[in-house]
């Protein structure tokens, strides 16, 4: 399974340095359309090669999904929480119960009890 994965791995390197290398064009961004620019009278840019907008694009676009699917499973996390306590407390109740059954018997004929 390791093996997979670093063959994964790799792959997706060399798919990523293939685009790296296929787009190296510098492009401008800017913070505006240039009408606006004028209007507002000032326009931030960086110059950045073509590849490094793209990954950080994907990039972007996969932390904003993280996010909303961390935020969407809250809930369900805070359930399997209140379950989890919820069996603790009821494994404590069930030990407090065998342990006043068996309370003044003999120790193997109340192991034999609780196996059965």
């Amino acid at each position: 399974m390791r093996y997979i994965r670093y063959a994964v791995l790799g792959s997706l390197a060399l798919v990523l340095a293939s685009i790296a290398l296929a787009n190296r064009a510098f492009v401008d961004l800017k913070l505006m359309p240039d009408a606006l620019a004028e209007l507002v009278g000032f326009n931030l840019g960086i110059t950045l090669p073509l590849f490094a907008v793209v990954l950080a694009g994907v990039g972007a676009g996969l932390l904003v999904g993280f996010l909303a699917e961390y935020l969407r499973e809250g809930r369900h996390r805070r359930e399997a929480g209140a379950q989890k306590r919820e069996v603790r407390k009821l494994s404590r109740e069930v030990n407090k119960l065998k342990k006043q059954k068996n309370e003044g018997k003999d120790e193997v004929l109340a192991l034999l009890e609780d196996a059965g």
